[in-house]
Formats: structure tokens, sequence, C-alpha cells
């Protein structure tokens, strides 16, 4: 039988998140909960993506979930300025003794080829980020069997996204950790806070919705649901988590007092993603392209350089508004004690 949301015994969703942070073990130790898990695809070719599916199927018996990038077209005009912006971040490189490569003209996600291998090796739910599959597309993967759901930030994306035929939207409101999913990579990102935002699409389509964006308690998550969410995704709340695949510097730095404050940036990929603010994005983000994903390829190695220095200051440390919330220990524990939150909160409002 295909797997529905409201088939959730815990109605929360651990997002996925590209890059590393979002591992088997992370997965099933949500699942086991009877919450939802989500390994995420992106970043990774489709044999990577295979492998960790593969890997989630050996340590949890329970449906979970994949996310996959959707490709989208780059201005011309921001890609040809990834060369000046490569000679910008000269001395950031020289700093780790690395010299920055040219990107690629074309994205090498392998959508098509991580399509046909969800199509070939179904998973329970498939969802998707800066746009939306084809209908094609959204056809031939219910027929393999899974649940699709589409992440929007904004009424328009949740209306083309229905008439697509996906079975569910993921609503991401402005506060939300790591990159905004807007389909559009010129526009700039909406301002509309996560409870009208919900509300807003409410009113235009028919679809389940799960809330996203700056949630970190049982508070946050009572309030989506009472406003009509059929479920919470929160993936800043499990950076920390025992199980998270996310760097010991980006980890320790959600913790550090000398962040203090969240900021929207092109810097380190080329889309507006929330981090942690710090020297790189005082010093870049006026002046980084919005190329997506030159911008990453550029910046790839520096980032991964800083990580392993412990550099916390030149290395992109998404993170929601709530980011203080999260806090080290396993994911499962972090679910139950988020869950029993919610139910607390949950009575009070219906008191």
């Amino acid at each position: 039988m295909p797997f529905h949301l409201d088939q959730l015994s815990v109605p929360i969703v651990q997002a996925p998140m590209a890059g590393g942070a979002s591992t088997p073990e992370l997965v099933a130790a949500v699942n086991s909960t009877g919450a939802l898990g989500f390994l995420a695809a992106g970043y990774r070719t489709a044999d990577g993506m295979r492998q960790q599916v593969a890997r989630t199927r050996e340590l949890t018996s329970r449906p979970f979930g994949v996310n996959v990038f959707v490709p989208g077209a780059v201005d011309p005009a921001a890609a040809a300025a990834v060369g000046a912006y490569r000679d910008e971040l000269r001395a950031e490189a020289e700093r780790f003794g690395i010299t920055l490569p040219v990107p690629p003209a074309e994205d090498d996600d392998a959508w098509e080829a991580k399509i046909e291998a969800l199509l070939h090796d179904p998973v329970p739910v498939v969802s998707f980020a800066f746009g939306l599959p084809s209908a094609a597309e959204a056809e031939a993967l219910h027929r393999a069997g899974s649940l699709l759901v589409a992440t929007v930030t904004t009424v328009a994306e949740a209306e083309a996204a229905q008439a697509t035929g996906v079975d569910a939207l993921c609503v991401q409101g402005p506060e939300a950790g790591g990159h905004r999913s807007t389909h559009d990579i010129t526009a700039e990102p909406g301002t509309v806070p996560l409870p009208e935002l919900l509300a807003a699409v409410r009113e235009r389509v028919r679809l389940p919705l799960v809330a996203a964006g700056g949630l970190g308690s049982g508070e946050d998550v009572a309030a989506v649901l009472r406003g009509g969410a059929c479920a919470a995704q929160l993936g800043t709340l499990y950076l920390r988590a025992h199980e998270s695949g996310a760097s010991q510097t980006h980890k320790d730095a959600l913790a550090d007092a000398r962040f203090t404050t969240t900021a929207v940036t092109r810097a380190f990929s080329g889309r507006p993603a929330r981090g942690l603010r710090n020297r790189f994005i005082d010093a870049h983000d006026s002046t980084a392209p919005g190329a997506y994903p030159h911008v990453h390829h550029l910046t790839r190695s520096l980032r991964s350089a800083a990580a392993e220095a412990g550099d916390a200051e030149r290395l992109h440390l998404w993170a929601g508004a709530r980011y203080r919330l999260a806090r080290c220990a396993p994911a499962a524990e972090i679910t139950r004690t988020l869950w029993e939150e919610t139910r607390a909160a949950l009575s009070v409002m219906t008191a």
C-alpha cells in the first residue's frame, strides 16, 4: 500500500539536509519514534543516492523519504560574473593553500539519473526542492508507488505544484535554515511569515501541507498543526544530533556565543540560503552572483578546507532562526522530547 502522511503516529518530519547532515543513521533514528526521516540526494551522484537508500533500508523498515534538487535555468549574466567572484575569493583560498576551480557550465547533480533510479527502486516518499518535476515524471513516480511532496515558498508555487499532480506540499517559511526553495533563482525570497503563508496556501490548494521554516520547539510544532498543517518539518534542530553528518565545526558553531544572528546569503552557493552570520557573509554577500550551482562548485573546496581546519568564519553554517534550540543528543530522544512538548502545547491550546 502507498504511504500517506496521515499514517505517521508522530507528525514530525526530519528535513532533508544536503551536504552530509542527513545520514541513514539519522533517518533511522527519527523513524524509530514514528516520525518521518529524509535522505538528501542533493550534491550526490545517483549511485551515491542508491547507496544511502540501501543503507537506510538496512537500518529501518519504516517509510522514509528522499529529496532531490530540481535543476533550473541560470541567468547568463550571473554566470558570467562567477569569474570575477573567483578572483575575489582567491585570498580566502590561499589561506588554506588551495586553488579554486573553474566551475562547470552545467550542474552535475544528475537529475535524470536520480529519477531513473527512483523509478527502478522506489522509495515511499520523494520530495522536490528548487522546482517541480514534469507532469510525466510525477505520473511515472506515482506509478512506481511513491508519495510526492513539492517544497514551495509562495502561493503561486503551491498552485503550480498542485497542477503538476504532487500529493502534498512542504510550505517553507522565510526563517528556514539552509537553502530557500524558491523555484525562480532570480527572485528574491519571500518574507511572508510561515503562519500567514500556511493560511494563504490552505485557501488556494487542496493538498496536505507540511509546515517548515524556523520551527524548533513543541509550541512551534503545535502552532502549525493547529494552523492546518498535517506535519511539521524541522532540520536545524537535528544538526547537532549524534547521528547528524554535519561537520564538527558546524555543530560547535550552533552553540558558539560568537554567532548571534542568522542571515540569508548567496555567498556560498549562488542561491539564497540562511546561515549563521560570519565573516565570509559580511565580506562577500554583496558581491556574490546569483549563479547556482556555479558558485556552489566554486566554493566547495574552500568550505571543505574551512570545516577541516575548524574555521567557522569561512564555512557555510546553515541554520534556521531557532538554531539555539539545537542540542547534542540522540535523534530519537530529540524527536520524542519534541513530540512530548507538542502534545503538552496542544492540550493547553484546547483547554
